[in-house]
C-alpha cells in the first residue's frame, strides 16, 4: 500500500522513528513549545502609553550568574534569555521624577475574563543592589488593565489590577517560580480600589481581589497583560517565565515564545 503524499511506508516509519528520537532529546519546556504549536507571539512589547522617562524593557540573553553561582539558578529558567528591566527613581523633569515601564501584550488577552485567571507568576533575577535601593520588596509587578464592571461604578470602565510580590527568595541569581496567586498582594488603581477595598494601603490576596470583582453584575474583562516596574524605586534586573493560566511566556532575545505550563512553572 502506498503512503499519502508520495512518501513510501518505509520512509514514513523511518521519519516517525526519527521524530521520536528528537522528541526524547528535548527538555520538558522545549517539548511543550513544539507540541503546543503556538510558537512565538508577535504582540509583546513596551506599552508606549504606559512608559514614563527613558526606562529599559528589552528582550536579552542571560543574565547568567552572578559570578560564583552555578547550576539551574545561574541561567534563565527557560531558553537562553529573559526580559531585562531598568527603571530610575530620579531621572525625569516631571513633578514626580520616577520612571515607569510596562512590557506587555495589548492583543492576545483582550476580552478574556478576569475571573478566569487561575495561575499567575514569574521567575525573577533580583540583586542585592535593588534591595538597597528600595528594600526587600523592591520587585517588578504583574499588571492587568481591565474593565472591572463594578455595579458600584457603572460609568467607570478602567482600572489596573496589580500584583506586588513579596521579597525574592534569593538574590544575585535566578529565583524559582514565584506564585502570584498565593504570595504578595493585589490592588486596583483608581476608584475601583476604594470600591473593592483593595488598595495599596488595604492589601488584598488574589482570592479576595477576585471575590471583590464578582459582584453579580457583568463579568470583568481583561484589556492588557504586562510585566512592569515603577513608579517607585530604581530597579535593574530581569524576569522570565511569566505564567498566565496554562501558558508560560518565555522571554528570549529573538522574541517571546509561548509554552505549555508543565506542573509548577
Amino acid at each position: 500500500m502506498k503512503a499519502r503524499f508520495g512518501v513510501s511506508r518505509g520512509k514514513a516509519l523511518a521519519l516517525a522513528a526519527l521524530a521520536a528520537i528528537v522528541a526524547s532529546t528535548l527538555s520538558a519546556s522545549e517539548y511543550a513549545l513544539a507540541a503546543d504549536g503556538r510558537g512565538r507571539s508577535q504582540h509583546w512589547g513596551v506599552i508606549t502609553r504606559n512608559t514614563i522617562g527613558s526606562p529599559v524593557a528589552e528582550l536579552r540573553d542571560g543574565p547568567f550568574g552572578s559570578f560564583g553561582v552555578q547550576g539551574s539558578s545561574a541561567r534563565p529558567p527557560y531558553g537562553q534569555g529573559s526580559l531585562g528591566i531598568e527603571v530610575a527613581d530620579k531621572s525625569t523633569s516631571l513633578a514626580d521624577p520616577r520612571e515607569k515601564v510596562d512590557f506587555g501584550n495589548e492583543v492576545d488577552f483582550f476580552g478574556d475574563p478576569v475571573l478566569g485567571l487561575e495561575q499567575l507568576g514569574f521567575h525573577v533575577f533580583q540583586t542585592g543592589e535593588n534591595i538597597a535601593y528600595g528594600g526587600p520588596e523592591n520587585m517588578p509587578n504583574i499588571r492587568f488593565e481591565i474593565d472591572a464592571n463594578l455595579n458600584a461604578l457603572p460609568a467607570d470602565n478602567f482600572t489596573t489590577m496589580t500584583w506586588v510580590p513579596d521579597a525574592a527568595p534569593v538574590t544575585n541569581q535566578w529565583s524559582g517560580f514565584i506564585d502570584a496567586t498565593s504570595t504578595g498582594y493585589w490592588y486596583f488603581t483608581g476608584a475601583e480600589g476604594a470600591a473593592t477595598g483593595c488598595t495599596q494601603a488595604a492589601q488584598c490576596t488574589f482570592a479576595q481581589a477576585k471575590t471583590a470583582l464578582d459582584d453579580g453584575g457583568d463579568a470583568p474583562i481583561i484589556y492588557t497583560a504586562a510585566v512592569g516596574k515603577g513608579r517607585d524605586h530604581m530597579w535593574i534586573g530581569a524576569v522570565d517565565g511569566l505564567r498566565i493560566n496554562r501558558y508560560v511566556y518565555d522571554f528570549e532575545a529573538g522574541g517571546v515564545r509561548t509554552r505549555l505550563a508543565l506542573g509548577n512553572a
